[in-house]
């Protein structure tokens, strides 16, 4: 992996861990994670084993050190590494269509609901859910929006992305 990819991914984790940190929690210190968001465009833009699993760790404990849920640090490293994995496994088997703007909202919608029920899962397992909400309502009242909102935003960044990729001359698309 050559040092642009490498400055590329931190950028892309960079920015996701700011729009996390910012967001607030909106359901029992549950919040829509743009991070995820940014995750997906690091593995659709460089779909690489070491890259997947190296910004799935990477954004698994940023995740973790600025989370609101109540003992969400250890579900979230846990949601971040088995998410990235699954998407780079969906985008591989759709490897002829993944570089198309559909394709990565698709991806993003997936991911994002993968990532909230991993997360719930690891959270209800390991910590217990807060209060007295249920899976299906934080399912509901966060998985579902978050999906929402990051394949809108997928759709706004990702051929912006690509675009500004293409003109540094960084090999995307590996």
């Amino acid at each position: 992996m050559n040092t642009r990819i490498l400055v590329s991914l931190a950028l892309l984790v960079g920015i996701g861990a700011v729009l996390h940190a910012v967001i607030p929690g909106i359901f029992f210190g549950m919040k829509p994670d743009m991070m995820l968001t940014m995750m997906f465009l690091a593995i659709l833009l460089f779909p690489d084993v070491k890259a997947v699993g190296l910004v799935g760790i990477v954004t698994g404990i940023i995740s973790a050190l600025t989370t609101n849920f109540p003992g969400g640090q250890i579900p979230n490293i846990v949601d971040k590494i088995i998410t990235a994995f699954v998407v780079f496994v969906i985008a591989l088997a759709v490897k002829k269509y993944s570089q198309t703007v559909v394709s990565a909202a698709v991806l993003t919608a997936i991911g994002t609901v993968v990532s909230g029920t991993v997360f719930l899962t690891a959270a209800l397992l390991l910590v217990g859910l807060p209060g007295n909400a249920t899976f299906s309502a934080l399912f509901l009242a966060v998985v579902l929006p978050a999906a929402v909102i990051n394949t809108i935003v997928m759709v706004i960044i990702y051929p912006i992305a690509s675009s500004i990729l293409k003109r540094m001359n960084i090999t995307a698309h590996v």
